[in-house]
């Protein structure tokens, strides 16, 4: 029976994850047209209707998965057949299992059991979410070459190009929370941003790393492939990598970029804006910083934990949506220009000021 309990629990906790990530990733094509024609001051999307309700637009993606799995399967004559039809696949799948690692909770105390709120625990975290979404690129390189079109395969070069450029910046501009926190577990760096500065301030990455938090979130939008880092699929230019799709293998290949979407932002929550930490809040309850306590039941300090994780991701894909509705796209030099001369040497000197502090002041690790 406990193998059986424990099977049930660890099937939650990654059934809970997927239908996150899913329902995050598909509300996201209703969340960019009404973003974007709120931003442009003009009529959204609030066409699609049933039974004459609109419900502000709500019914579009249902809308657009119907005309995706409707419309005609096209296939080039010069494609390879097996890995044309993979490239979608692996795109998705691996957008879906790198947000695993991520926890959206501290601990969840249920008949006699402590559940990790996390569907996958790992002490190296960090690597795998970075793994997860390095081996992602290899469903855009599969889709262009795949294709048998000179068009696709640009697309899938420059895609590569992009991405190498990007997971450097990545990983070097996370070197300083690692620093600070001495850990490559997710967990253990939430849990050390609960941590107080001069008493009262609560230790979220974004004050301590503050550097590090504006590379980080720059180069995870270029590994996003969305404007402005979307020479990948520049429609202007009639390059793309899945240029010779159609159907639901486009709408996956759409989907697979709202999925890194939110994981970008569910690591930037995690790493850098506290996870699922609320200011003050404990275990048992709250205890502000001038003496106050407040004791709460430990469900409900388990649904705030939770809520204030999705608000924070949601909060942030709000601010990648600002970005992608307001900046020009770069030329491909330029993207180079900036992964390379720009974000990489400005991370490595992140790493040097944060062992500086480190060595003057201590931290936390």
């Amino acid at each position: 029976m406990t193998a059986i309990a424990d099977l049930g629990i660890a099937f939650g906790r990654v059934a809970f994850v997927m239908l996150f990530i899913l329902n995050m990733g598909g509300l996201l094509t209703w969340v960019e047209r009404k973003q974007s024609a709120i931003m442009q001051d003009r009529i959204g999307a609030n066409r699609a209707s049933i039974f004459g309700f609109r419900l502000l637009g709500l019914f579009h993606p249902l809308a657009d998965a119907i005309k995706m799995l409707t419309k005609e399967d096209f296939m080039p004559a010069r494609a390879d057949r097996f890995l044309f039809q993979l490239a979608p696949f692996v795109s998705v799948f691996f957008g879906l299992v790198a947000f695993a690692a991520i926890p959206f909770g501290d601990t969840l105390r249920l008949a006699g059991r402590e559940i990790p709120l996390q569907a996958v625990t790992l002490d190296v975290g960090v690597l795998y979410v970075f793994a997860m979404l390095s081996l992602s690129i290899y469903g855009v390189m599969m889709a262009g070459w795949a294709s048998g079109s000179n068009f696709a395969i640009l697309g899938g070069q420059r895609a590569a190009a992009l991405m190498i450029s990007a997971e450097i910046a990545i990983g070097a501009s996370i070197m300083g929370v690692i620093m600070w926190y001495g850990s490559l577990s997710l967990q253990t760096i939430v849990r050390g941003q609960g941590d107080l500065l001069l008493g009262w301030i609560p230790a979220w990455g974004i004050l301590v790393q503050p550097l590090g938090f504006l590379l980080f979130v720059t180069a995870g939008i270029a590994a996003t492939r969305r404007i402005p880092f979307d020479t990948p699929e520049s429609e202007s230019e009639i390059i793309g990598y899945f240029v010779e799709y159609s159907g639901m293998k486009f709408g996956m290949f759409a989907m697979a970029d709202f999925l890194e979407t939110v994981v970008i932002a569910g690591l930037t929550t995690t790493l850098f804006l506290g996870g699922w930490q609320v200011p003050w809040l404990y275990a048992e309850g709250f205890r502000f910083p001038w003496g106050a306590e407040l004791a709460l039941p430990h469900l409900l300090v388990v649904l705030l934990q939770v809520g204030a994780f999705t608000v924070k991701v949601s909060l942030m894909i709000f601010v990648m949506m600002l970005v992608r509705w307001t900046l020009p796209r770069f030329r491909y030099d330029q993207a180079m220009r900036l992964g390379w001369l720009g974000l990489f040497p400005l991370s490595v000197l992140n790493i040097v000021l944060t062992g500086a502090v480190l060595l003057l002041v201590g931290g936390p690790a």
